[in-house]
């Protein structure tokens, strides 16, 4: 377990002693300060403190103003005055503007202990409320019973309590961020954070400062210490969101922290120690990036320890009732309903957009519907296939779903689909190398493709 680290704050260096001697036998980590101002250098620093034994009189920097100072900026480290000179008036103005305890010199070791373990302690309290209170405004649940969701669900029960990195792979749209909170919920890091960083969305000049972090002054802009992401997320989780698009300067050094564990602040020469699980996801083909020399192949086999696939919505269409259910208690609270007709229907799309398409839909039909009901009248024309095919098995799995066609027409339609689908599938949406594959010409794929409805 990690020490607990305690700042003491006096301008005299017998105080900073004896105290820091008696903290340092009861286990604690021990900072000390011998002024208000190289307090709050040490606070602004980075540097893990936990709590703070603050003297009032001191020279330099008033202990009152930098217990405000503390609170407005860390309003969640705990702060103990003490104070040779203690008076209620003083006691009570201490408190008031957050200080969780007030003690008087000469100290006695006894209450200060008790002192020290109780304001640790509320400060647990307090984080883990705050995690909590996190965690419930985020849990998603995958929902979904398909044979894929239930080998999903599996494969996240096994890993989620061991530290393993996990690479997540997995279209836009299908819930690649869900599985990676779902990990770091079941997981024994749980009463930590979650930090996310979405790599796609950060520029490349600024993703080693949210990251790593950086010191004031580092470059224009940078008017104080920043935490990174890194240094948030020690002793928690990291998710590296659309990982394939870092860049790969920012790679050779997502790389060696990986490896050390350690990392500096730009600007800074601090080594800063950290302990991170890494949940990285992409929806591109990483192997096919390192070919291409966009993505480091030494990066992607250290974080692809397990790899989990996320399926898209068109390979768990079976799910589209349970999801459809879903949306509408979130848009409607369940004053809403949809026909069965209308939810089959959604059966005939191949869902490029995946889950987050169909949420989309349902958010946008609540919003228009003029009833409590909506109908299958009210879906985008795009939703429905020329012939029609809402409640027809879209893959022919077996003699009797495929005898249920009522023409052969629409077997044909039904069987020509899905086979199409699955051919292009199977080589990344390549036109001409499905056409190769399959025997036909590129023209007539595309007309194909065109005529039954199929998004590629």
């Amino acid at each position: 377990m990690t020490k607990q680290t305690i700042l003491i704050v006096d301008d005299e260096e017998s105080i900073l002693d004896s105290i820091g001697d008696i903290l340092s036998d009861e286990g604690y980590g021990v900072k000390t300060a011998d002024g208000g101002k190289k307090c709050l250098e040490i606070l602004d620093s980075g540097e893990p403190v936990d709590l703070v034994l603050l003297d009032i009189w001191m020279p330099d920097l008033d202990g009152i103003e930098v217990l405000k100072k503390i609170k407005e900026s860390w309003p969640f480290l705990p702060v103990i005055i003490m104070s040779g000179h203690g008076n209620i008036e003083t006691a009570v103005r201490a408190t008031k503007l957050g200080a969780h305890d007030f003690i008087e010199k000469p100290l006695s070791i006894e209450p200060l202990l008790i002192s020290i373990e109780n304001a640790l302690k509320f400060r647990q309290l307090q984080e883990e409320n705050r995690l909590l209170r996190e965690k419930n405004s985020k849990i998603v649940n995958i929902t979904g019973e398909s044979k894929k969701i239930r080998q999903l669900k599996e494969q996240i029960r096994i890993v989620a309590p061991t530290d393993a990195w996990i690479l997540i792979q997995g279209e836009n749209g299908t819930g690649k961020e869900i599985v990676a909170q779902t990990i770091h919920r079941l997981s024994k890091r749980s009463h930590k954070p979650m930090i996310e960083v979405n790599c796609a969305a950060i520029p490349d000049e600024l993703i080693e400062s949210e990251l790593f972090g950086h010191e004031k002054g580092a470059f224009t802009g940078a008017l104080s210490m920043k935490r990174g992401k890194f240094d948030l997320a020690n002793g928690g989780t990291l998710f590296l969101d659309e990982i394939g698009d870092m860049a790969l300067k920012t790679q050779a050094k997502i790389l060696r922290i990986i490896q050390e564990q350690k990392f500096e602040r730009v600007g800074g020469s601090k080594t800063i120690s950290v302990d991170v699980r890494i949940i990285a996801a992409t929806n591109k083909n990483l192997e096919e990036e390192i070919k291409k020399g966009n993505f480091r192949e030494d990066l992607y086999f250290r974080l692809n320890v397990i790899p989990i696939e996320v399926p898209p919505l068109r390979e768990r269409k079976e799910d589209i009732p349970l999801l459809v259910k879903e949306f509408l208690q979130e848009f409607s609270k369940g004053s809403i309903k949809m026909e069965e007709d209308a939810i089959k229907a959604l059966f005939n799309y191949d869902w490029p957009g995946n889950i987050r398409e169909l949420r989309n839909l349902i958010e946008r039909l609540v919003i228009l519907s003029k009833g409590d009901v909506i109908t299958k009248k009210e879906l985008p024309k795009h939703f429905l296939s020329s012939h029609d095919l809402s409640g027809m098995p879209l893959v022919c799995e077996d003699e009797a779903a495929c005898f249920s066609c009522p023409d052969f027409k629409t077997a044909r339609s039904i069987f020509e689909k899905a086979y199409l689908e699955k051919k292009l599938a199977e080589f990344g949406g390549n036109i001409k190398r499905t056409a190769e594959s399959i025997g036909i010409e590129r023209r007539h794929l595309y007309r194909k493709i065109k005529a039954l409805g199929i998004q590629n």
